[in-house]
């Protein structure tokens, strides 16, 4: 069947020449397709492979020309399809071109339906339905904004997380991240030298608050950029070495006396460090 113009396909792929191009192929958004190919990527030095979302491919028309374009330039293509029809289509053409696949769904819904005895739903998208998870989420969302950078201190009862720490020890995008990922409604506290943290703080269950501490010279490399950025003065307290490193003694002095679970963020992923944080609030 010779297609020239499949349904959904308005413009040419890229095609891999020098450089490897994954495509993450789903008949939904995508987004786990992707995810799970970064995980991977992130293992090699950089500069090894891009990666390219193809998401909604919702029939095989579409599917066989995705496939008849990217094998025609170095690259590999992993997908979550959940239709048995569009995976079975998607190999069938693939090993007409001799492209590498990579099927991130199918053996694994296979077993489950094997263990379990029952037949899999078939409904891309189901991921992504509006149900009890995604509200608790976008709640948390509203939540973290609401009491962001020590806002509202009288709320922080409230919140199943307290991120506390110095001024770039990345309190926000992590209480963001908690909140998106794992629906946990998280505030932060800004810990500055000198100043005595809300008495809020020490009402709370140690349990819940996590101390953020980092590296004196990688926050010194940090907080220097940052000035740098904003145009401030390289003479600033701000990135002052020996005021940054009288900052983060004061802070772990803090958490001491709050006795609570303190973390080091030097060099992490935000990932990384909020799922430290989830694991530490499941125990």
């Amino acid at each position: 069947m010779d297609i020239k113009q499949p349904l959904g396909l308005e413009t040419k792929l890229p095609v891999g020449e020098n450089q490897l191009i994954i495509y993450t192929l789903s008949d939904s958004s995508g987004e786990t397709a992707e995810a799970v190919a970064r995980a991977a990527l992130v293992q090699f030095p950089p500069g090894q492979a891009s990666i390219y979302r193809l998401p909604q491919a919702r029939n095989k028309l579409q599917i066989v020309e995705y496939v008849r374009q990217i094998a025609t330039g170095r690259s590999v293509l992993a997908y979550t399809l959940v239709l048995p029809e569009l995976r079975e289509t998607l190999e069938a053409e693939a090993k007409l071109h001799n492209l590498v696949t990579i099927d991130f769904l199918g053996p694994l819904i296979s077993t489950l339906e094997k263990q379990t005895g029952s037949k899999p739903l078939s409904e891309p998208g189901r991921l992504h339905l509006l149900d009890e998870t995604y509200f608790r989420r976008i709640e948390a969302v509203d939540f973290a904004i609401r009491f962001d950078d020590g806002k509202n201190p009288d709320g922080l009862t409230q919140a199943d997380v307290i991120l506390s720490g110095v001024s770039r020890t990345s309190k926000t995008p992590n209480s963001m991240y908690l909140a998106h990922h794992y629906g946990l409604r998280a505030a932060n506290v800004p810990i500055v030298s000198g100043v005595d943290p809300p008495e809020a703080l020490f009402k709370v269950d140690p349990h819940k608050i996590i101390g953020m501490t980092i590296d004196p010279l990688l926050l010194h490399d940090i907080r220097s950029m940052r000035a740098k950025v904003l145009g401030m003065s390289p003479e600033t307290d701000y990135a002052d070495l020996e005021k940054i490193r009288t900052e983060v003694r004061y802070a772990r002095r803090i958490f001491r006396d709050l006795k609570c679970h303190v973390i080091d963020v030097s060099s992490k992923a935000i990932e990384e460090i909020s799922s430290e944080v989830y694991l530490h609030l499941r125990q």
